[in-house]
């Protein structure tokens, strides 16, 4: 079972703003929903409440880390320390692929135990307030896959896999 990240970057690696998408993508949406259904998904506390209704992705598992123990949400698994979120993606893993969907602070902790980035390039500027590791100047990194441009929503876009050569165990 594998380690995966999964988002979409403008051209700066620009992936939010205002705890929000950088852009309404119909086809990168469609793939997310079918790359990760039936599979774990796991995320930071404001991850989760950007989804409408603040809601759990249904047809997965939901892992949701919140370092407030008071906050416990509905249909999902909460954690509340990196160690008990890190134990329980190492627990998902013994059985199922598993997607890291953000937030950044998320990205950027779990990245070096990602044994691949599924990252959708969008070519243009998002005006984004966070941003992802930019994985091509990263040694450990290599793009392995990557599909030709297409417009989503009249903006090219670019689906591209990176494999972590250095990855590290949970």
């Amino acid at each position: 079972m594998k380690l995966r990240a999964i988002l979409n970057c403008d051209k700066h690696f620009g992936i939010g703003k205002k705890n929000g998408l950088l852009f309404d993508l119909p086809l990168d949406m469609k793939f997310f929903r079918e790359t990760t259904k039936g599979h774990t998904v796991v995320m930071g506390e404001n991850t989760l409440l950007s989804f409408p209704g603040s809601k759990p992705l249904k047809n997965r598992t939901n892992v949701v880390l919140s370092q407030d123990p008071t906050h416990n949400y509905e249909g999902v698994i909460n954690v509340h320390t990196m160690d008990d979120f890190k134990a329980e993606i190492k627990n998902q893993l013994g059985r199922d692929d598993v997607f890291v969907i953000g937030g950044a602070s998320i990205y950027r902790q779990m990245l070096p135990y990602c044994d691949e980035v599924y990252l959708t390039k969008v070519d243009a500027d998002g005006g984004a307030e966070v941003f992802f590791p930019n994985l091509d100047r990263d040694p450990s990194f290599e793009m392995v896959e990557e599909s030709e441009p297409q417009l989503d929503n009249g903006i090219p876009i670019r689906f591209c896999t990176y494999r972590n050569h250095n990855k590290m165990d949970l």
